[in-house]
């Protein structure tokens, strides 16, 4: 999505006004009035993305990856524009030239936290920065819980790529189940604080998250169908266990053909493989997403792939 030149508006809805989500109305207690600063509405299907402030190196560094790779997918990528995971996953996203939208804790006019005005402004003009909150209104701790509920309800599915035991993204986690969104957590270091909350949120029933392969398949369990205006092949949602040979199987589509044959016997990043099989990325990754799907293909640390061997 390219940068608008025009100036974002402010907006508001109540929840007779069409443009006001519907998937608010999902909750108890939906926002009487939802202040917009940006583009609207939101371009479903939306995926939020969250966890610590405190993130390591490695989760700033995946949260980023994961949702470029979601946002060239067509996927609005939503988060709370807090330090850590939830800057990460919006500066992903607009990397990708994708869209991302910004759920505040206090209103429009008060951009918490302060060190992340240049941020919220590049998502106004290429995303959308939303908060029930009205202008003056106070930020405190309970403000950013009620915002973490907007973020669950936005999206399709909820990520929490890293979170300790006590940290905010757990309420986000909470109310997703609440709404029954499908739940995802990234598994980390067993030794580092910010991986316990993940983990606990996996031994209660959560979705593993390795990649975006993983969401896509959450999305597509739950209905959502992949928005790719290339009208690829239907997505599939099953991975087989084992590889039966080496040999592509003769029902590769030509432009998974291409994709495997770009992948050599080396290990590229999404845009080289596209480069060399000459498609556009988004079609690279979708294409890499299924061929990991028929057990031909594997995603590794640093956002490079390579050809799956036989076990």
């Amino acid at each position: 999505m390219a940068n608008r030149t025009d100036a974002p508006a402010d907006l508001s809805f109540t929840p007779h006004h069409p443009d006001y989500p519907s998937a608010l109305l999902d909750l108890a207690d939906p926002p009487a009035t939802l202040f917009v600063r940006g583009w609207w509405p939101i371009e479903p299907p939306a995926v939020a993305m969250v966890g610590s402030r405190a993130a390591s190196d490695y989760g700033r560094q995946f949260a980023e990856r994961l949702s470029g790779e979601l946002a060239r997918l067509g996927h609005t990528v939503v988060s709370g524009l807090a330090h850590g995971i939830d800057a990460a996953s919006h500066r992903g996203a607009l990397s990708a030239g994708g869209r991302t939208v910004a759920v505040l804790p206090g209103s429009l006019d008060q951009i918490v936290p302060r060190a992340h005005h240049r941020l919220a402004r590049e998502i106004a003009t290429r995303g959308a920065l939303v908060s029930e909150q009205p202008a003056g209104a106070l930020v405190h701790k309970g403000t950013f819980v009620e915002r973490n509920r907007l973020i669950a309800a936005l999206a399709r599915v909820v990520i929490v790529v890293e979170a300790a035991e006590t940290s905010g993204a757990l309420h986000t986690a909470a109310a997703a189940r609440r709404l029954g969104r499908p739940l995802l957590a990234v598994p980390g270091d067993v030794d580092r604080p910010t991986s316990r909350g993940c983990h606990a949120l996996l031994r209660s029933g959560a979705r593993l998250c390795e990649g975006a392969a993983d969401v896509i398949e959450a999305l597509a369990a739950a209905g959502t169908v992949l928005p790719l205006a290339t009208n690829p092949p239907a997505v599939e949602t099953k991975r087989p266990t084992k590889v039966a040979a080496t040999e592509p199987p003769t029902a590769l589509s030509a432009p998974q053909s291409r994709v495997l044959h770009a992948l050599g016997s080396r290990r590229r990043t999404v845009e080289e493989c596209a480069d060399v099989a000459g498609l556009d990325v988004a079609r690279t990754l979708h294409e890499l997403l299924r061929l990991e799907w028929a057990g031909l293909a594997q995603a590794e640390p640093g956002g490079r792939w390579c050809r799956r061997r036989p076990r």
